[in-house]
């Protein structure tokens, strides 16, 4: 069957590109990324009988996303009579047999029934978890065709998964991708792409696009440039990161009596996380140079381990979440220093956000690069927003393990300890 259809340039060579098993889409709004992936897979399906699982977060996303996108494509290529689609179970047919089948990650059980998939596209994959990826890539078998998945978003934090997964796992910077358009690396063909890539888009979209600079930049980082970045306000914008043998030697400078260690404990979902800290009181900075993150551990494999880095030797206090006092008085008859942090009167989010407000008193918070789990969750961790786009102080991005074990190990520490003290000097006496 002959297919004639005027596409965008930027996409040629992706469209008949299939040599690569992973295609990372990320772009900006309006670049055609997603109308150019389901051109490609009609084109595809039209000359061999595959069986495509389409899928987003949520499935009542689909009908006027992608469905409706296979629908246009098809209308304009003039297969309405070829292409059969139905709503219920929302599909499409071809004449050879290939099929299209949609699906939603909020219903998974009807994802098990689906056999045979060799192809699949993932839109919006920073939506979903990194659990449903994994999931999904063990959906994609068939025993004769060659296997592809396709997953295209608008560009997300750089704490989200797909940058975790696609770029820093592979040691990949980003840039290189905004330079180059098309990178192909370890089986994955990565494509990026911007409005300016579009030919067909009108010039008013185009202009609100440049308005955004002016008054959201984070916005017009993702909408505009289609760049990854920090979305959001974040939590402790002065968290930085420094070489470890630098970090130690300004905490070999603080006195032992101002160095903390604290605990958060976690299990299946959740994370042991323990970390050392010291506060430099009189230049208000923290220091982050030691931590410890594990799960599925029992307390029994949490002690042993603990032993293991020192902590029964140094008899260390580590104030850990009192919520969990059984597992305390465990690590205690292990014979680890492990005491409960205060409980607070205020309650749970009274305590954080007195925490919180405690952390953003000092002007540097200094994370040792040895610390990659605090890195990881703090560095671009940012505040969770309600309806009204308006920050809730005390719920953020990530459920941040180590933001807790932070709070523990200063619970000893007074507010008033970390707020600047006016001296003499700073009125010229």
């Amino acid at each position: 069957m002959e297919v004639v259809k005027e596409v965008n340039p930027a996409f040629e060579d992706f469209l008949f590109d299939w040599d690569s098993k992973f295609y990372f889409l990320v772009g900006g709004y309006g670049s055609s990324k997603s109308y150019h992936i389901a051109l490609k897979i009609i084109l595809k399906l039209l000359t061999e009988k595959r069986t495509c699982l389409v899928v987003r977060e949520v499935y009542a996303t689909i009908r006027e996303s992608c469905y409706s996108l296979f629908r246009e494509i098809c209308e304009s290529l003039n297969l309405e009579g070829a292409v059969t689609f139905t709503r219920s179970p929302m599909q499409m047919t071809f004449p050879n047999g290939s099929r299209v089948i949609f699906r939603g990650l909020d219903k998974p059980a009807k994802l098990k029934s689906i056999n045979d998939i060799s192809l699949i596209w993932i839109e919006e994959a920073s939506e979903i978890s990194y659990n449903a990826f994994k999931e999904l890539l063990g959906r994609l078998r068939n025993p004769v065709l060659k296997l592809h998945i396709i997953l295209s978003t608008n560009p997300v934090s750089t704490s989200n998964w797909v940058y975790e997964h696609f770029f820093k796992l592979k040691h990949f910077d980003d840039a290189e991708l905004y330079k180059n358009k098309i990178v192909r690396l370890d089986g994955v063909y990565y494509h990026h792409s911007t409005v300016d890539d579009n030919k067909f888009l009108a010039e008013d979209y185009m202009r609100q696009l440049n308005e955004m600079q002016n008054y959201d930049p984070d916005l017009y980082r993702i909408a505009r440039l289609g760049q990854f970045g920090i979305n959001g306000v974040r939590v402790l914008p002065q968290f930085e990161v420094a070489p470890h043998g630098e970090v130690m030697t300004a905490v070999e400078e603080i006195p032992r009596h101002y160095q903390f260690v604290g605990l958060d404990f976690g299990f299946e979902e959740s994370y042991n996380a323990v970390v050392r800290v010291a506060v430099d009181l009189d230049n208000k900075i923290l220091y982050v140079y030691w931590n410890y993150y594990r799960n599925k551990e029992t307390d029994d494999v949490l002690a042993d381990n603990l032993i293991n880095a020192g902590f029964e030797r140094t008899r260390e206090v580590i104030r850990c979440d009192s919520a969990e006092p059984k597992a305390i008085r465990y690590l205690q008859k292990r014979g680890l220093n492990a005491v409960a942090a205060k409980k607070w009167s205020g309650g749970t989010k009274h305590a954080r956000l007195d925490n919180i407000r405690k952390l953003k008193r000092f002007k540097k918070i200094i994370c040792s690069d040895k610390c990659e789990y605090v890195i990881k969750e703090l560095a671009e961790l940012t505040y969770k927003k309600d309806k009204n786009d308006n920050i809730i102080e005390d719920e953020f991005s990530i459920d941040a393990h180590t933001l807790s074990a932070i709070e523990y190990a200063l619970d000893s520490v007074d507010v008033a300890d970390v707020k600047y003290v006016l001296k003499k000097s700073d009125f010229g006496l």
